[in-house]
């Protein structure tokens, strides 16, 4: 196999099978011409066999870049001459290992012509002719043979390697894409988490800026209250960094901490109510423990932005909650608050909010709608609920 090595990737093996071919072309060449003494050929034809086997085994080294075309010379070069009949033999092997069946089959055809003519050119009458030619044939029949299979094997080796980089750079594609969901995934909770945590901490600052002689109960109530919110956001933050931290492939990565549910919304209610919003819950759902809790979460979540949207653009509004639905018919949400009048310079959003949940959204295979309508914004959605 060394002796059809391809040209390029590997020098120092394409030169160590150049080296060899030579010598297997030579080894020919010699046992050609010593036996060319023994049996007393003629000096002048005997010279012009070797001289013609010597150029054909000097010329090795064009089998790589013109295949077809140094078997062909080298192939009528060994009628005549038996000293050439190495060189003919390892350029008809790098032929069929370089290419395809339908070009090697001509030149192939040859080489059986030439074993079959090389006895009648220059006979040897110590044997007969079919005992001359057989040995011709059957060593260029192996040749073909042999050749073919490198090739085949080279071929399934390339094919296998290729597989492999193409199975290789799909799994960095699929991780890659998972990194990239789950840093989405992480984007929309710390924008659902943060933003409402932020939001009420601004809140507060804002009534004791706008209240700086209020009573000591009202101001050590609202300093209680922002502390308590900056400790919830900084717990937050503490996880969520965490999760970017861990290792997917850790087996003993920590639990995420619970994902609220529908039953934490009158919690989310009250909390804001705290911060001093005014806000109305209607809530027409029999059984809120028998709401899925991913459908619950998205709820939640829905709420949380809408409250969080409120306290940023119409602050001081009664903002009104709805919820209602039931198995089969799906989970309807709602918050509605009254639009400024005028613009107002709010807290800083990223406006990314809504996006985020319609996503959210049509991932739990409900829709999002949101629009404004006699002086009222809606958010609105709506989410399966199976039965």
């Amino acid at each position: 196999m060394i002796i059809s090595a391809d040209a390029g990737p590997h020098p120092l093996r394409e030169r160590a099978a150049d080296v060899l071919c030579f010598l297997i072309a030579t080894g020919f060449l010699a046992f050609g011409w010593l036996d060319g003494v023994h049996r007393h050929i003629a000096q002048v034809p005997l010279v012009a066999d070797v001289v013609i086997g010597g150029l054909c085994c000097l010329a090795i080294g064009l089998r790589r870049r013109w295949p077809v075309g140094f078997a062909i010379v080298v192939g009528l070069c060994s009628i005549y001459a038996r000293t050439a009949s190495g060189a003919a033999l390892v350029a008809l092997f790098g032929l069929s290992v370089r290419r395809r069946a339908p070009a090697v089959a001509p030149v192939a055809a040859g080489y059986v012509l030439a074993a079959l003519l090389a006895p009648v050119v220059r006979p040897d009458w110590s044997m007969s002719y079919r005992t001359d030619v057989l040995p011709g044939l059957l060593v260029t029949a192996a040749l073909l043979g042999w050749g073919m299979f490198v090739r085949a094997r080279r071929q399934l080796l390339a094919s296998l390697r290729e597989r492999a980089r193409r199975a290789e750079a799909d799994q960095e594609l699929r991780l890659t894409r998972a990194r990239q969901l789950e840093r989405h995934r992480i984007a929309r909770e710390m924008h659902d988490v943060l933003g409402h945590r932020m939001s009420l901490l601004s809140l507060h600052a804002g009534a004791l800026e706008l209240r700086p002689d209020a009573p000591a109960e009202d101001v050590a109530r609202s300093a209680g209250l922002i502390r308590a919110t900056a400790h919830e956001a900084m717990e937050d933050l503490r996880e969520v960094v965490g999760v970017l931290r861990m290792d997917p492939a850790e087996d003993g990565a920590a639990p995420e901490r619970p994902q609220p549910t529908l039953a934490d919304l009158s919690g989310l209610i009250d909390e804001s109510r705290q911060a001093g919003m005014r806000v109305r819950l209607e809530c027409d759902v029999e059984a809120l423990a028998a709401v899925p809790a991913s459908i619950g979460r998205s709820v939640y979540r829905v709420v949380q932005e809408g409250l969080t949207n409120a306290r940023k653009h119409a602050h001081g509004a009664e903002v009104t909650v709805r919820v209602q639905g039931a198995a089969g018919d799906g989970l309807t949400v709602e918050v509605r608050n009254p639009c400024p009048a005028g613009a107002r310079a709010g807290l800083p959003g990223g406006g990314t909010g809504i996006a985020g949940l319609t996503e959210r959204v049509g991932l739990a295979g409900g829709r999002l709608t949101h629009r404004r309508t006699a002086g009222l914004f809606h958010l609105e959605a709506w989410l399966p609920w199976p039965p």
